[in-house]
Protein backbone atom coordinates (compact mmCIF):
# COMPACT_ATOMS: atom_id res chain seq x y z
CA UNK A 1 0.00 0.00 0.00
CA UNK A 2 1.70 3.19 -1.10
CA UNK A 3 1.58 6.21 1.49
CA UNK A 4 0.27 9.93 0.76
CA UNK A 5 4.38 10.73 0.93
CA UNK A 6 5.28 8.01 -1.85
CA UNK A 7 3.03 9.39 -4.37
CA UNK A 8 5.77 12.46 -5.32
CA UNK A 9 8.17 10.07 -5.79
CA UNK A 10 6.48 8.09 -7.96
CA UNK A 11 5.61 10.94 -10.32
CA UNK A 12 9.29 12.31 -10.14
CA UNK A 13 10.24 9.11 -11.00
CA UNK A 14 7.77 8.72 -14.21
CA UNK A 15 8.32 11.74 -15.20
CA UNK A 16 12.06 10.93 -15.32
CA UNK A 17 10.87 8.08 -17.56
CA UNK A 18 9.29 10.03 -19.64
CA UNK A 19 11.67 12.26 -20.60
CA UNK A 20 14.26 9.95 -21.21
CA UNK A 21 11.74 8.02 -23.50
CA UNK A 22 11.35 10.94 -24.93
CA UNK A 23 14.87 12.02 -25.69
CA UNK A 24 15.62 8.29 -26.80
CA UNK A 25 12.71 8.92 -29.04
CA UNK A 26 13.94 12.73 -30.47
CA UNK A 27 17.50 11.28 -31.11
CA UNK A 28 16.16 8.37 -33.17
CA UNK A 29 14.07 10.87 -35.76
CA UNK A 30 16.91 13.56 -35.92
CA UNK A 31 19.50 10.86 -36.54
CA UNK A 32 17.20 9.57 -39.60
CA UNK A 33 16.76 12.98 -40.74
CA UNK A 34 20.00 13.85 -41.07
CA UNK A 35 20.97 10.58 -42.59
CA UNK A 36 18.46 11.52 -45.69
CA UNK A 37 19.54 15.32 -46.38
CA UNK A 38 22.64 16.67 -48.48
CA UNK A 39 25.63 18.62 -46.09
CA UNK A 40 23.49 22.02 -48.38
CA UNK A 41 20.93 21.38 -46.62
CA UNK A 42 21.66 20.67 -42.84
CA UNK A 43 21.75 24.49 -41.78
CA UNK A 44 18.59 25.16 -43.49
CA UNK A 45 16.87 22.21 -41.93
CA UNK A 46 18.25 23.15 -38.63
CA UNK A 47 16.88 26.77 -38.43
CA UNK A 48 13.76 25.21 -39.87
CA UNK A 49 13.09 22.79 -36.80
CA UNK A 50 14.30 25.10 -34.08
CA UNK A 51 11.77 27.62 -35.40
CA UNK A 52 8.66 24.53 -35.57
CA UNK A 53 10.27 23.40 -32.12
CA UNK A 54 9.81 26.67 -30.51
CA UNK A 55 6.16 27.54 -32.43
CA UNK A 56 4.94 24.74 -30.87
CA UNK A 57 6.34 25.34 -27.55
CA UNK A 58 4.53 29.17 -27.24
CA UNK A 59 1.79 28.60 -29.34
CA UNK A 60 -1.41 27.17 -27.66
CA UNK A 61 -3.74 27.39 -30.61
CA UNK A 62 -0.39 24.86 -32.31
CA UNK A 63 -0.26 22.98 -30.08
CA UNK A 64 -3.84 22.45 -30.06
CA UNK A 65 -4.36 22.05 -33.75
CA UNK A 66 -1.37 19.13 -33.87
CA UNK A 67 -2.77 17.59 -30.97
CA UNK A 68 -6.31 17.10 -30.81
CA UNK A 69 -8.41 14.54 -33.21
CA UNK A 70 -10.48 17.53 -34.64
CA UNK A 71 -7.85 18.05 -37.20
CA UNK A 72 -7.53 15.37 -39.82
CA UNK A 73 -3.71 14.28 -40.81
CA UNK A 74 -4.13 16.29 -44.13
CA UNK A 75 -4.84 19.54 -42.23
CA UNK A 76 -2.34 18.99 -39.50
CA UNK A 77 0.15 18.12 -42.26
CA UNK A 78 -0.70 21.16 -44.76
CA UNK A 79 -0.54 23.54 -41.01
CA UNK A 80 3.26 22.32 -40.30
CA UNK A 81 4.48 22.02 -44.47
CA UNK A 82 3.36 26.13 -44.54
CA UNK A 83 5.26 27.15 -41.26
CA UNK A 84 8.16 24.72 -42.75
CA UNK A 85 8.21 26.63 -45.93
CA UNK A 86 8.35 29.93 -44.29
CA UNK A 87 11.32 28.76 -42.05
CA UNK A 88 12.89 27.86 -45.07
CA UNK A 89 13.08 23.76 -44.64
CA UNK A 90 13.79 21.60 -47.63
CA UNK A 91 11.73 19.34 -49.32
CA UNK A 92 12.57 16.09 -47.07
CA UNK A 93 12.27 18.38 -44.07
CA UNK A 94 8.31 18.72 -45.27
CA UNK A 95 8.36 14.76 -45.71
CA UNK A 96 10.15 14.30 -42.50
CA UNK A 97 7.27 16.50 -41.01
CA UNK A 98 4.52 14.44 -42.74
CA UNK A 99 5.96 11.26 -41.12
CA UNK A 100 5.76 12.71 -37.41
CA UNK A 101 1.93 13.30 -38.03
CA UNK A 102 1.17 10.05 -39.10
CA UNK A 103 3.29 8.46 -36.56
CA UNK A 104 2.15 11.39 -33.78
CA UNK A 105 5.35 12.49 -32.97
CA UNK A 106 5.09 15.90 -33.58
CA UNK A 107 4.88 17.21 -29.76
CA UNK A 108 8.52 15.50 -29.75
CA UNK A 109 9.74 18.13 -32.35
CA UNK A 110 11.29 20.49 -29.49
CA UNK A 111 13.41 17.62 -28.34
CA UNK A 112 13.89 16.72 -32.35
CA UNK A 113 15.19 19.93 -32.97
CA UNK A 114 17.70 19.76 -30.19
CA UNK A 115 19.09 16.57 -30.77
CA UNK A 116 19.17 17.44 -34.57
CA UNK A 117 21.18 20.55 -33.78
CA UNK A 118 23.97 18.67 -32.05
CA UNK A 119 24.34 16.34 -35.09
CA UNK A 120 24.56 19.22 -37.41
CA UNK A 121 27.19 20.74 -34.26
CA UNK A 122 29.32 17.57 -34.44
CA UNK A 123 29.36 17.79 -38.10
CA UNK A 124 31.16 20.97 -38.55
CA UNK A 125 32.90 20.36 -35.26
CA UNK A 126 30.98 23.59 -33.73
CA UNK A 127 29.92 23.65 -30.19
CA UNK A 128 26.80 24.79 -28.95
CA UNK A 129 26.72 27.37 -26.49
CA UNK A 130 24.07 29.62 -24.46
CA UNK A 131 24.79 32.32 -22.33
CA UNK A 132 22.19 34.39 -20.22
CA UNK A 133 22.87 37.43 -18.61
CA UNK A 134 20.83 40.15 -16.29
CA UNK A 135 20.81 42.52 -18.95
CA UNK A 136 21.52 42.44 -23.21
CA UNK A 137 25.20 42.44 -23.79
CA UNK A 138 26.36 45.21 -26.17
CA UNK A 139 27.43 43.55 -29.73
CA UNK A 140 31.11 44.54 -28.90
CA UNK A 141 30.50 42.57 -25.79
CA UNK A 142 29.23 39.60 -27.30
CA UNK A 143 32.07 39.60 -29.54
CA UNK A 144 34.47 39.22 -26.78
CA UNK A 145 32.23 36.53 -24.94
CA UNK A 146 32.15 34.77 -28.56
CA UNK A 147 36.33 35.17 -28.97
CA UNK A 148 36.90 34.22 -25.25
CA UNK A 149 34.94 31.25 -25.69
CA UNK A 150 36.37 30.42 -28.87
CA UNK A 151 39.84 30.63 -27.56
CA UNK A 152 39.14 28.57 -24.42
CA UNK A 153 37.14 25.60 -25.93
CA UNK A 154 39.79 25.95 -29.13
CA UNK A 155 36.69 25.16 -31.67
CA UNK A 156 34.22 27.11 -33.27
CA UNK A 157 31.56 28.15 -31.33
CA UNK A 158 27.60 29.17 -32.23
CA UNK A 159 26.94 30.81 -28.94
CA UNK A 160 22.57 32.28 -28.17
CA UNK A 161 22.50 35.27 -25.77
CA UNK A 162 19.55 35.50 -24.12
CA UNK A 163 18.62 38.06 -20.95
CA UNK A 164 16.75 36.62 -17.54
CA UNK A 165 16.29 39.73 -14.84
CA UNK A 166 16.41 37.03 -12.03
CA UNK A 167 20.47 36.85 -12.56
CA UNK A 168 20.74 40.00 -11.35
CA UNK A 169 24.24 40.57 -12.27
CA UNK A 170 27.18 38.38 -13.94
CA UNK A 171 26.36 35.75 -16.86
CA UNK A 172 25.41 31.56 -16.66
CA UNK A 173 27.56 29.62 -19.52
CA UNK A 174 25.43 26.15 -20.77
CA UNK A 175 27.97 24.05 -22.98
CA UNK A 176 25.39 21.03 -23.40
CA UNK A 177 24.87 19.39 -20.29
CA UNK A 178 27.54 21.72 -18.46
CA UNK A 179 26.08 24.61 -16.66
CA UNK A 180 29.14 27.50 -15.71
CA UNK A 181 26.86 29.79 -13.39
CA UNK A 182 28.85 32.93 -12.09
CA UNK A 183 25.67 34.75 -11.67
CA UNK A 184 24.19 36.51 -7.93
CA UNK A 185 21.01 34.36 -8.39
CA UNK A 186 23.13 31.19 -9.05
CA UNK A 187 25.53 32.00 -6.56
CA UNK A 188 22.54 32.61 -3.70
CA UNK A 189 21.03 29.15 -4.46
CA UNK A 190 24.71 27.59 -3.71
CA UNK A 191 24.78 29.18 -0.97
CA UNK A 192 21.46 27.97 0.76
CA UNK A 193 21.51 24.61 -0.97
CA UNK A 194 25.11 24.78 1.04
CA UNK A 195 23.39 26.41 4.51
CA UNK A 196 20.86 23.25 4.23
CA UNK A 197 22.92 20.78 4.07
CA UNK A 198 24.27 21.71 7.28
Amino acid sequence: MHTREGFPFVKKKNERTSIVIKTAVARRYAQALFELLEASTIESTRTALIGLGRAIKDSTSLRHVVASPSFGADEKIAVLAELGARLGCPPVGKTFLAQLVKKNRVGFLPEIAEAFAKLADAAKGTQQITLSSAVALSSTEQDRMRTRLREMLKRPVDVTFHTDARHLAGVQIQLGSTVVDSTVHGRLQAMQSLLTKE
